[in-house]
Parts: C-alpha cells; structure tokens; sequence
C-alpha cells in the first residue's frame, strides 16, 4: 500500500524489453515506442531516446532511426515522484487479483493527471488503494490504456511491471477486443459496416482530431453496428480495430451520425455529458495467458432510450 505525498526522489523502473516483430519493419524508433507503451507521449518517448534512456541495440540513436526485425529496444525511464497524490475516492471494481484490476469507470472522471489537473483523478484513487505498475511514470502508475473524461466504462489497469508491459504488448499488436457503446444522433441507413478513415491532430482546434489523407494521418478502423433506433437516435455497438485519440466519436461523426451530447464533434445540448460507454474489454490474462472478458453495464443517465442487452451479442 501506497500513501502520503511523493517526494522529488528520482527513480528508476526497470527496464522494458521490446523486440521488433516483423510487423513493425521500418517504422521509426519513437512511432515504435509509443505504439507499444501507448501510456507515454511521443513527445516523451523522443526525450528518453535523446538522454539515452531508450536504446537500441545496447546503443543510442536519434528518434527517427529506422527499427528491424530481431532488434532489442530497451526502455527505461527516469521517473520524478513530484505530482501525483493518492487520493480517496470510489473505485467500481469488476475484477481483481495479483496482477491487474478491471475498473468500471464512471462519467466525468479523468484517468490521470495532466493539462491543469492534478487531483481528484482515477489515477490518485488506485494509487490509495494498491501499489501500481510504475512503467507508464509518476503520474500515470497502472495506467495501460486511456478513457475520455466523459467516457465511461471498462479500464484495465497494471499492479506490477511485468503485467504492464505485456497488457501494453496486447494493446499495440490489436489483440485487446474493444467493444463501445455509443448513442447516436440520426438512424444509419446501413446497419453495420467498418469505417477506414486516418486521423490526425486537427491543424487549427488543437484539442480535436481530425479525419486526413492516409499519407498524413494514422490509420484508424472502427467496426460499427446498429443495435436500435428510437426518437430519432440509434445505440450503435462499435470495436475499434486501432486505438487513437477520439477514434469513435470522430468516426461516428464522419460517418454522418454524432454522438449525442458530444460538444466537440456534434452538439452538447441538454445532455450532462456524451452518450459513448466502453461496454465490453476482452484479452488474455498477462499471467496465465486465459482469456478473459469483462462488461460494464450502462450508466442510467444515458439509456435515454433503452437498450436491448438481448440482442447485441
């Protein structure tokens, strides 16, 4: 158990073992990095290369460095206590054991600090609660993926390295199942169907994403599914087959059907908050490699139109 402010001690995780698969051939040291520890910034992830605390091949190199097959990237990142404070708070726990928790988290909750906030985050209460993973830094102990702030739902969480780095490893090979629920302005006039479609940040709002050229974005691929439509608004089941930054709410709102609520790529409206759950999280156990599969059910305040659990399998 963790407790009490930290310190500016500085210490040291140890260090991360990343061998490069075929798959990633090529690519960029620091696009390869942050794609595999999706919990540091690439900002961050060029920093630690530059002061040597990433190396390649038992050497360092420039960010930019072009990565193969068979080579060892190892990550270790300095790590200054200066921030984050455990705080009370609730945790709706789905499932616990030695190596993880599965967190049904709720509306209005930021995941960790950052931009301006520093308490009162899901970060802060789990570290009152148990000791975490220390890979994803000081601020961010445990946290493997991200939720939205207004995003409710199915959180994985790390207690320990070893559980981190191979929850991270799932993450970033596409093997995580990641199903959304999110309730939507307009009736599809298809009722399933996947959506291709790169995202970047947006040029001008930087707080957006936006859709680009595939020479200028990430490749993003949602898989999307109408489950009901009522009053002029449908739940769409939604499996987002990559990871970025507002990947649903930007694809839905391509497609030409915003989620309710959303104010920044729909309408706010009277809603208290946008109408999008992580309803289902399935992957294997860091450990004993069982596959394992959670659901959070919905919150009460957006089932506006009731959902039909019976029929979304």
């Amino acid at each position: 158990m963790l407790g009490g402010a930290f310190d500016n001690q500085v210490l040291r995780t140890d260090p991360v073992r990343l061998i490069v698969d075929s798959e990633h051939e090529k690519w960029r040291l620091d696009r390869y990095v942050v794609e595999l520890l999706p919990t540091l910034s690439r900002t961050r992830v060029q920093s630690l290369i530059r002061s040597g605390h990433i190396l390649l091949q038992g050497s360092t190199v420039k960010p930019g460095e072009k990565i193969y097959a068979g080579q060892e990237v190892l990550v270790s990142e300095p790590l200054k206590m200066t921030t984050l404070i455990p705080e009370a708070g609730t945790l709706h726990i789905l499932y616990e054991d030695q190596d993880l928790l599965v967190i049904n988290k709720e509306s209005g909750i930021t995941v960790h600090p950052g931009a301006g906030i520093s308490r009162g985050t899901l970060a802060g209460a789990l570290l009152a609660y148990c000791s975490l993973s220390q890979i994803g830094g000081a601020e961010r102990p445990g946290i493997v993926h991200r939720l939205d702030k207004e995003t409710s739902g199915c959180l994985v969480v790390a207690k320990n390295d070893v559980a981190h780095h191979r929850l991270s490893q799932q993450f970033a090979l596409r093997k995580v199942k990641k199903t959304y629920l999110a309730l939507v302005q307009g009736i599809p006039t298809k009722t399933f169907g996947v959506i291709q479609a790169p995202i970047r940040r947006h040029p001008v709002h930087r707080h957006k994403m936006s859709v680009a050229r595939p020479s200028e974005g990430r490749d993003a691929v949602t898989l999307y599914r109408v489950v009901t439509s009522a009053l002029g608004m449908s739940w769409v089941e939604c499996r987002p087959e990559t990871g970025r930054t507002h990947q649903i709410r930007l694809h839905l709102k391509y497609l030409g059907y915003p989620v309710v609520g959303d104010p920044v790529y729909g309408k706010r409206g009277n809603f208290p908050r946008y109408f999008l759950h992580a309803w289902k999280l399935g992957f294997k156990h860091p450990t004993s490699g069982i596959s394992m599969e959670f659901c959070a059910p919905l919150p009460a305040e957006i089932q506006i139109i009731p959902f039909p659990l019976t029929t979304a399998n």
